[in-house]
């Protein structure tokens, strides 16, 4: 099972390094926690290894591919890449080209917190730094903040992008895995119209059918449940330790994201003891950082919190 997992996180790394990252350095980075295998990527323009790490974290529904969208200048990668960055991204276990997990109730928020210090650790180690920015979008906001609050010391900064800081709501979740072919449900991240189709004047087609295609190449097997478990909770429940962020954050939500309460966010900004940005973008939703009116808004503030903010 190892060795199938290693090629095909192989055949996904090859493909999505293509076309226009030509000029980009990609690597794999053999790692194993727990005796599964993890997919660790880096992608960098400049000499391996920088100064400047940053690792990305993936939500609950998919994994790391979708922070490279290889369409015109979507790639989050690519650009922060561009950026002068070594841009991570990691693929908990039992999801995308990491290892498969026997039960899928395994990997939840805190088991994956642990995934990522793996990661942290490998990347401080092979870069030679002490501290790296960490960003998480919509469950990774939560995987990387419990990570971060356990770890103050590793992280030099922290983004918490679509943060879901309380249980979206009590729901049972009785099956440890998300069937196959959820690829096919990719699309309906986004803003769709009344008959269930992405409207086109938000986001760009091209970008559904890569994010898509990406879907299928690296998420077609069961996907773990157990982060989803973890976020279907009573709207009470809090998932994000915002007392213990000691470090620079960065939150940035959309305001018409449904996974999302801006009023709490606003209210967990002033709780987080830490440095702390709140920005909130009019008319973007969970996945704003890939549409035509808000993608570039959205990069300006992070490299500028990533920059200025420290």
């Amino acid at each position: 099972m190892k060795r199938l997992f290693a090629v095909l996180a192989l055949l996904c790394s090859v493909w999505v390094g293509n076309g226009s990252a030509s000029e980009l350095t990609a690597q794999i980075h053999p790692l194993e926690r727990n005796g599964v295998a993890l997919f660790l990527h880096s992608l960098s323009a400049d000499s391996f290894p920088s100064p400047k790490n940053i690792l990305l974290v993936h939500g609950v529904a998919f994994s790391s591919h979708e922070f490279d969208v290889d369409y015109a200048d979507y790639s989050l990668t690519r650009w922060l890449a561009r950026q002068g960055y070594t841009v991570w991204t990691l693929d908990i276990a039992g999801f995308g080209r990491s290892g498969a997990v026997s039960d899928g109730f395994i990997p939840d928020s805190d088991y994956a917190a642990e995934d990522i210090a793996a990661a942290a650790d490998a990347i401080l180690a092979k870069s030679g730094q002490q501290r790296l920015d960490v960003f998480g979008w919509s469950w990774g906001t939560v995987t990387a903040s419990r990570f971060s609050a356990k770890h103050p010391g590793k992280v030099r900064s922290l983004i918490l992008y679509a943060p879901i800081l309380a249980g979206l709501g009590a729901r049972e979740v009785k099956s440890p895995f998300v069937t196959a072919e959820a690829y096919r449900d990719a699309y309906k991240d986004f803003r769709l119209l009344p008959d269930d189709s992405v409207d086109p004047a938000i986001t760009d087609l091209a970008v559904i059918e890569r994010y898509t295609a990406n879907a299928k190449r690296c998420d077609n097997h069961p996907i773990p449940n157990g982060g989803r478990r973890d976020l279907l909770v009573s709207r009470d429940a809090r998932l994000i330790p915002v007392r213990d962020l000691t470090m620079p954050t960065l939150l940035i939500l959309g305001d018409l994201d449904a996974y999302v309460d801006a009023a709490l966010a606003t209210s967990a900004a002033g709780e987080i003891p830490g440095k702390t940005r709140l920005e909130i973008i009019v008319g973007g939703s969970h996945v704003l950082f890939l549409e035509k009116a808000h993608y570039r808004q959205f990069r300006n503030i992070v490299l500028d919190f990533l920059q200025n903010d420290h």
